[in-house]
C-alpha cells in the first residue's frame, strides 16, 4: 500500500459500530480528517498505528488522530515511534511527541512565560507518602495524576482528610511511574475547562467541557459535557502564544485552559499528540489541517 498520509488510530477502534455512541463519534471525525486529505489530493487511509502488517516507509507521512491507547502500552509505542521515524514523516514530529508525552513541559512552559496551573511532580520511587506531599505543598484539595497519561487515567481528586485512604493506590502508583499534583481548580466545577484548537499556529474553534453532577473530569467518556464556546480575544491570544512558546514545529494542538483560583487564565495541558480536535464543531478546521499538512509534505 503505498499512501500519502496514515491516518493512525487505536486498533480497538479501526471497525465502525453504529450502536455505540463513542466509537460513531470517532469514526465521523476521523472520516471528515480522511476526507479532507483527499481533497488536497493525497491519497490517505485510516490505520492502527501498530498494524504489524503495514510497512511504513511505503507511505510519506503520518497523522495522529485516535491512537488513544498509547498511554495504557507506553513502551511498545515508544518503541514503535522509533522504528516509524526512520521511515515515514511523523505529524506532530517524533520530537514534539517526546517533549509532549511527560506533562514535565508544564515547567517550560511556565518558565518561558506561559501561565499554568501550579504542578508538583512526584519522581517514580519517591519514599513520602501522599499527605506529606500534601501537607508540604500546603494544598488542602488537589488533583493527582500520572505524568503520563490520557483520558483522566488514575486521576483522583484528594483531600487531607482523604488522602489516608488513597494512600495504598498512591504507593502502588508511585513504584510504577512518576505522578504529579496540582491544586484543585474551583471554577472547573461551575465554568468547566475550555479547549481551543490551534491550527498551524492559528486559533480554529473552542470548546467548553463541563463535568457531570457530582464529578471533576470533564471529559465525554466520563460523563462531561461538550458544548461550542466562543472565545473571546484575550482567550484566543493566550492559546496561541502558548502554541507559540513551544519548541518545535507544531502542525496541531488543543489548548486546554481554564481561569484558575486566581481568576487568571491558565494552562491545565497542552495536547499535542493525538488530542481530540472536536471537528464536527467545526468542519472546516479539518480542512485547515489537510492544507497545512499537505503544505509540509510540498
Amino acid at each position: 500500500m503505498s499512501l500519502d498520509v496514515a491516518v493512525l488510530t487505536d486498533s480497538r477502534l479501526l471497525q465502525p459500530d453504529d450502536e455505540d455512541w463513542y466509537r460513531k463519534q470517532v469514526h465521523l471525525e476521523d472520516e471528515m480528517v480522511l476526507a479532507a486529505l483527499q481533497r488536497q489530493g493525497l491519497r490517505a487511509s485510516r490505520l492502527a498505528w501498530d498494524d504489524p502488517d503495514m510497512s511504513w516507509s511505503d507511505t510519506r507521512s503520518a497523522l495522529f488522530r485516535s491512537t488513544w491507547d498509547y498511554f495504557e502500552r507506553l513502551p511498545a509505542f515508544c518503541a514503535w515511534l522509533e522504528r516509524g521515524a526512520e521511515q515515514t514523516r511523523l505529524f506532530n514530529d517524533i520530537s514534539l511527541i517526546r517533549w509532549n508525552l511527560d506533562k514535565r513541559y508544564l515547567s517550560e512552559l511556565q518558565q518561558n512565560a506561559v501561565h499554568t496551573v501550579d504542578t508538583h511532580y512526584i519522581e517514580k520511587g519517591a519514599p513520602q507518602t501522599l499527605r506529606r506531599q500534601l501537607d508540604a505543598q500546603g494544598w488542602n484539595d488537589a488533583i493527582l495524576k500520572p505524568a503520563v497519561s490520557g483520558a483522566a487515567r488514575h486521576t483522583y481528586r484528594v483531600d487531607l482528610a482523604a488522602a489516608e485512604s488513597l494512600e495504598c493506590v498512591y504507593a502502588e502508583l508511585i513504584q510504577q511511574e512518576a505522578m504529579l499534583l496540582q491544586p484543585m481548580q474551583s471554577n472547573v466545577l461551575t465554568r468547566g475547562e475550555l479547549s481551543l484548537i490551534v491550527i498551524d499556529g492559528r486559533f480554529s474553534h473552542a470548546i467548553r467541557k463541563t463535568p457531570k453532577a457530582g464529578d471533576f473530569r470533564v471529559q465525554d467518556d466520563h460523563g462531561g459535557q461538550v458544548a461550542a464556546h466562543q472565545a473571546c480575544a484575550q482567550e484566543i491570544a493566550f492559546a496561541e502564544a502558548a502554541v507559540r512558546a513551544v519548541p518545535f514545529d507544531v502542525l496541531y494542538a488543543r489548548v486546554d485552559v481554564i481561569y484558575d483560583n486566581h481568576e487568571r487564565l491558565a494552562i491545565m495541558e497542552l495536547e499535542m499528540i493525538e488530542p481530540e480536535l472536536f471537528f464536527r464543531f467545526r468542519p472546516q478546521a479539518a480542512d485547515e489541517l489537510a492544507a497545512a499538512l499537505a503544505r509540509r509534505l510540498s
